[in-house]
């Protein structure tokens, strides 16, 4: 789906086409991939090699970056995911909350890695909120969107994954769904990722730099929104609507999962 397109017509006859377009593909596969040229293509090679220049660090500099929540801060050195490694960004589109970040990394600061981290996720936050208002729109909740859009806050997560040291495959992570309402994934050119179908096949999604990979994820099923395929809520009814603290529902969600699961945290 072309997002460009519409950035700027919200209401109109595109808008509502892709909006159509997001609705079926949530219910039907829970992901689609998107095209936005609001984030250029030398933002994203900015990206990487922020990205290269951080997991270069030692590794007892990258894991000062603790977070008490789960899925933030750094995660790696896993027994059962020795290839994976991945670094938290919050609060990324906001340049002072990556400086002040960037000083665990580097004492003397780096504004240059802070410019980058915060420009790509200011741009590519621009996508998300078109498709969180699309969503709203499809379900009906319009009247919620400010409130919505104003109690979101962004996280960027940086994933690494070594080249195994053979020749036999080797998975990265195990078989997950994250916990946010709308994950927004980046490939570099490297294959691997992989999304489950509703028949329980396992499709590979082809690395290609000009797209975005969207995926609908917990928070819509903990909020009762997206509950299965063909059954969205509408205004017809509202009580199952049920607001909730995001981070205790990653919480509930940690403490409740296996010892694999939970060392993907």
């Amino acid at each position: 789906m072309n997002f460009s397109e519409v950035a700027e017509k919200p209401g109109s006859p595109e808008w509502n086409r892709v909006r159509d377009q997001v609705k079926e593909a949530l219910v039907e596969h829970g992901c689609f991939e998107a095209t936005f040229d609001g984030v250029p293509m030398d933002s994203r090679k900015l990206l990487q090699g922020s990205m290269n220049e951080l997991f270069e660090l030692p590794l007892e500099t990258n894991m000062r970056n603790f977070s008490e929540k789960p899925y933030h801060g750094y995660a790696g050195q896993y027994t059962m995911f020795p290839l994976y490694e991945r670094i938290g960004i919050e609060n990324a589109d906001i340049y002072d909350e990556v400086d002040n970040l960037s000083k665990t990394f580097w004492p003397e600061g780096h504004p240059g890695f802070s410019k980058t981290i915060q420009s790509f996720s200011e741009r590519l936050l621009a996508l998300d909120q078109i498709i969180r208002k699309m969503i709203l729109e499809s379900l009906g909740l319009e009247k919620y969107m400010v409130e919505h859009i104003s109690s979101t806050y962004y996280l960027l997560r940086i994933n690494k994954y070594k080249g195994p040291q053979t020749d036999d495959g080797k998975v990265g992570v195990a078989k997950h769904t994250d916990k946010s309402m709308l994950t927004i994934l980046y490939q570099n050119e490297v294959e691997g990722l992989e999304v489950e179908t509703k028949g329980g096949d396992l499709d590979s999604l082809e690395a290609r730099t000009r797209f975005f990979h969207c995926h609908e994820r917990d928070s819509l099923h903990a909020g009762h929104l997206i509950k299965a395929p063909d059954e969205l809520v509408d205004d017809e009814h509202p009580l199952l609507f049920k607001p909730f603290d995001h981070c205790e529902f990653m919480r509930f969600l940690y403490l409740n999962e296996d010892e694999d699961y939970q060392q993907f945290a």
